[in-house]
C-alpha cells in the first residue's frame, strides 16, 4: 500500500494513496502544485548549491553537513508524487555509495567521529524513507537497494553497543523499512536506539543533553522537550517500535507526553518552539506570540505523531490537533505559488522584514524565502504534500473514518465514496456512494463544531464533536451529509501564558485569522479590538474578517510606563481586516498579529 505510515496494528488501519485521490480544492490544489512546482523548484535550488554535485564527487562540497538529507526528502517526495525526475537523481546517489553500504559526502573518511552534531545516523534515516516511499509506490529499484544496503551497513555497525544520533529520524525509518521487508533486525535496531537514548547516550553540550532528548530515558520523560524537531522526530519513532513491539508502557508514555505538551506548549496555530536560540519548545506556558520560533519542519513532525497516535489509539483529539496544524502551519509554510517558504512562522511580526538579494538567508520569519543555507522546510513540505491524501482517512473492519474533509474519492473494499465540500471556508459536507456496499462511515465532527448537524436518509439530528457515524448498506447515489458550524469566534488563551494576557483570537472553523499590515497600510502596533461578532467577507473564494478596533492616534510620553492603566488607543474606531493566517505574506513584506490586544 502507498502509504508512508503502516502500522501492523492499531485501532485504525490507514488509507494509501492508492485508495484516497484527492479532487481540486483547498489540498487537492496544494498537492498538484506541488507536483508540478514545488518538488522541481527543490531540486533546481538543490542543483544550483551544489548539494546535488556533492554526490558527483563535485569539489570542494558545498553545504551543511546534513544537506545529504535534503536530497533524501526530495527523493521521497519524488517517489510518492510518481515525479519523472527520480531515477536520474537516483543514480546520482547510487553512485556515492560505498561498497560496505556507507554514504555521506561529509563524513566519508571519518566516520562516526561526532554523532552528536554530525547527522550520518540522521541522513541515513531519510535515506530509508526515501527508499519505503519508493518501494510501496514502484518497488525494488536503485534507490531502494541504495536504502536497504545502508540499513544493513547500519545494523551491523550499531546494533552493539551503546551509540545513537544527536538527531533522531533513523528510529522511525527502520521501523517502517521493516514493515515494508519484514526484516526483523530493523525493527530491533530501532528499539535499541530508542532505549538508549537517555541513558546517556551521548556526549553532553552547551545546549545540554535536553537539547536532544538524551537527558532521561524515554519511559521517564513527562513533556516533550529540547529541540522541537528532535523531540517530535523520536516520539514519532518510540511510537513505531511500540506498536510493533507491542510494548503499552512505552505507547502510554508517549501519550502522556503530547497531552502536556499540547496542553501547555503548543501555540494556537498549532505550531510547537518557542525559542529562536536551540530551536526548543520552551517552559510551561512559554507561548510568546512575537518570539515564537514554530519551525515549519516541527509542524510536519507534529503531524507526523498525531498521526502515529490516531492509528494506535483511534482517539479522535490527535486528529483535532493535526487538522489545526495542516490548516495553520503546513498550509502557512509555503506560498501560493510554491516557490517560497517560511521556515520559523510567529505569531507576531513587530517590523517587516527585508529581503536580502532575493533569498532571505535569515529564518526568523517575516519573509517567506525561495531557499535558505539550511532548507529542510522546502523538501520537508514536498515530502509531505507528496504523501498528504494518506492521511486523509482510515479504515476498521466495519467501515471508514474521514479525518480531514476535503474534496476526494475513497475506496476501500467494496465501497467506494465521493466526498464534496467547500471545506474550510463552507462547513457543509456531503458523502455520496459511487459504489453499492456495507459498511460504516463515520465523519469526524471537530472539537469547536458543537451543534454539527447530520443528514442520513433524510433524517436531521445533532452530533456532539467526536465522530458522526451512519451505517450502510449503501446504494449507489446514497448521499450523508455533515454541516459543521463554521462561524467566527473569539479565542482567549489561558491565563498562565504571561506573553497573552489582556489579547484574544479570531477563529473560523479550523483556520486561525491574523491582522496583516503591509506597504502604506495602518501600522499594528498599537491597537485595541472590540469582542463583537466580526463581519464576514468573501473574497475570490476566500473569507476574510472584520472586527471592530481603535488603531493608535496617541502621543508616546518618554517613558513607556505609568501609575495608571494604559487605556484604548486614542484613535477612532476602524474596521480591522483579518485574513487567514496561511495566507499572510503573500503581498510582501508586513507586520502581523494574531493575538489582538483588546479593551
Amino acid at each position: 500500500m502507498a502509504n508512508p505510515v503502516l502500522p501492523s496494528s492499531g485501532v485504525l488501519s490507514p488509507l494509501g494513496l492508492d485508495a484516497v485521490r484527492l479532487s481540486p480544492g483547498f489540498w487537492g490544489d496544494r498537492v498538484a502544485l506541488n507536483r508540478e512546482v514545488t518538488i522541481a523548484h527543490c531540486q533546481e535550488w538543490e542543483e544550483r548549491e551544489g548539494w546535488i554535485g556533492n554526490f558527483r564527487g563535485e569539489r570542494p562540497r558545498r553545504g551543511r553537513e546534513f544537506s545529504d538529507s535534503e536530497i533524501y526528502k526530495l527523493l521521497e517526495a519524488m517517489a510518492w508524487a510518481d515525479h519523472p525526475g527520480l531515477p536520474a537523481l537516483a543514480e546520482i546517489v547510487a553512485g556515492a555509495q560505498e561498497g560496505d553500504g556507507y554514504l555521506n559526502t561529509r563524513w566519508s573518511g571519518s566516520r562516526y567521529t561526532d554523532l552528536e552534531w554530525g547527522h550520518e545516523l540522521y541522513c541515513y534515516g531519510h535515506l530509508i524513507q526515501a527508499g519505503v516511499a519508493r518501494l510501496r509506490t514502484h518497488g525494488e529499484d536503485t534507490l531502494t537497494r541504495v536504502a536497504v544496503r545502508a540499513a544493513d551497513h547500519v545494523c551491523r555497525r550499531f546494533m552493539e553497543g551503546t551509540q545513537t544520533c544527536g538527531h533522531p529520524v533513523i528510529e522511525m525509518a527502520l521501523v517502517e523499512l521493516y514493515r515494508v521487508t519484514g526484516t526483523e533486525r530493523y525493527l530491533e535496531m530501532a528499539r535499541r536506539f530508542v532505549e538508549r537514548r537517555g541513558l546517556p547516550a551521548l556526549a553532553d553540550i552547551p545546549f545540554g543533553r535536553a537539547y536532544y532528548q538524551d537527558d532521561l530515558p524515554v519511559r521517564q520523560a513527562q513533556v516533550f522537550r529540547g529541540h522541537v524537531v528532535r523531540a517530535l522526530y523520536l516520539a514519532s519513532g518510540v511510537v513505531d517500535v511500540a506498536v510493533e513491539t507491542g510494548d503499552e508502557e512505552l505507547l502510554k508514555a508517549v501519550e502522556a507526553q503530547w497531552e502536556r505538551t499540547v496542553a501547555r506548549r503548543t501555540h494556537l496555530t498549532g505550531g510547537m518552539g518557542s525559542r529562536h536560540a536551540d530551536e526548543s519548545f520552551g517552559e510551561d506556558y512559554e507561548l510568546p506570540p512575537d518570539r515564537a520560533y514554530n519551525e515549519t519542519c516541527a509542524s510536519i513532525a507534529s503531524v507526523m505523531l498525531s498521526h502515529r497516535l490516531l492509528l494506535a489509539t483511534g482517539d479522535v483529539r490527535y486528529a483535532d490537533l493535526a487538522e489545526r496544524t495542516l490548516y495553520n502551519m503546513l498550509a502557512t509554510g509555503v506560498a501560493l505559488d510554491g516557490r517560497s517558504f517560511f521556515y520559523a512562522n510567529p505569531l507576531q511580526v513587530r517590523v517587516p522584514a527585508v529581503p536580502l538579494d532575493g533569498v532571505n538567508h535569515a529564518p526568523e520569519g517575516g519573509l517567506r524565502s525561495p531557499w535558505f543555507d539550511v532548507s529542510c522546510c522546502p523538501n520537508n513540505i514536498a515530502r509531505t504534500l507528496a504523501s498528504l491524501p494518506a492521511y486523509v482517512a482510515t479504515a476498521t473492519a466495519d467501515g471508514i473514518q474521514i479525518h480531514h474533509p476535503t474534496p476526494a474519492e475513497i475506496r476501500h473494499g467494496e465501497l467506494a465514496v465521493k466526498v464534496e465540500t467547500g471545506y474550510p471556508w463552507d462547513g457543509a459536507v456531503t458523502v455520496r456512494a459511487l459504489t453499492g456496499g456495507r459498511g460504516r462511515i463515520a465523519l469526524r465532527v471537530p472539537a469547536w463544531a458543537a451543534g454539527a448537524r447530520l443528514t442520513h436518509r433524510g433524517e436531521v439530528r445533532e452530533v456532539a464533536p467526536g465522530y458522526a457515524v451512519a451505517d450502510g448498506p449503501w446504494r449507489t447515489g446514497d448521499e450523508l451529509r455533515l454541516e459543521l458550524p463554521i462561524a467566527p469566534r473569539w479565542t482567549f488563551p489561558d491565563r498562565r501564558v504571561d506573553a497573552l494576557r489582556g489579547s484574544a483570537a479570531v477563529e473560523r472553523g479550523p483556520l486561525v485569522y491574523c491582522a496583516e499590515s503591509v506597504a502604506d497600510e495602518p501600522p499594528l502596533g498599537d491597537l485595541a479590538a472590540r469582542v463583537a461578532p466580526p463581519v464576514e467577507h468573501h473574497v475570490d473564494g476566500v473569507v476574510e474578517l472584520e472586527v471592530a478596533a481603535s488603531l493608535g492616534g496617541g502621543e508616546q510620553s518618554g517613558w513607556p510606563y505609568g501609575h495608571e492603566p494604559d487605556g484604548r488607543p486614542s484613535g477612532a474606531d476602524a474596521g480591522l481586516r483579518l485574513v487567514p493566517y496561511h495566507r499572510w505574506g503573500n503581498r510582501g513584506p508586513a507586520t502581523m498579529r494574531v493575538w489582538l490586544p483588546v479593551g
